[in-house]
């Protein structure tokens, strides 16, 4: 059984920093694609970044414009999110997903956490 935790969120000003941290037990991180996914309040669901230790490259939404990092720490099965420049528009519970199926996609097969808040103040 995959389990996914994050942890990291929490309520930063317009243009701070938060690092989100997310430990994935059941399933080697050199094994597939994990990433980061968003919702925000009456929003869907949207990928942020999502990363290949194999091929050892990230992929990056859109919206993301070089602001955020996302690395592993492959001893400790963990994938992280350095997120700078922050605005209100960021705002939304972000989950750590593992074993996706392509970069910034979801399947069947995706396991997920419970989220972490981030709110950022105007």
């Amino acid at each position: 059984e995959v389990q996914v935790v994050e942890s990291g969120g929490g309520l930063v000003q317009t243009g701070g920093s938060l690092r989100l941290a997310c430990t994935i037990s059941g399933f080697t991180l050199a094994d597939g694609l994990v990433g980061w996914f968003r919702q925000a309040p009456g929003k869907e669901r949207e990928g942020v970044s999502s990363i290949s230790v194999s091929e050892g490259r990230p992929y990056y939404a859109d919206f993301v414009q070089g602001r955020f990092t996302i690395f592993t720490d492959n001893a400790k099965n963990t994938v992280h999110l350095q997120m700078n420049s922050l605005e209100p528009e960021d705002t939304a519970v972000y989950y750590c997903a593992a074993d996706l199926p392509s970069p910034l996609r979801i399947g069947p097969g995706t396991s997920w956490g419970q989220g972490t808040q981030v709110t950022v103040s105007s």
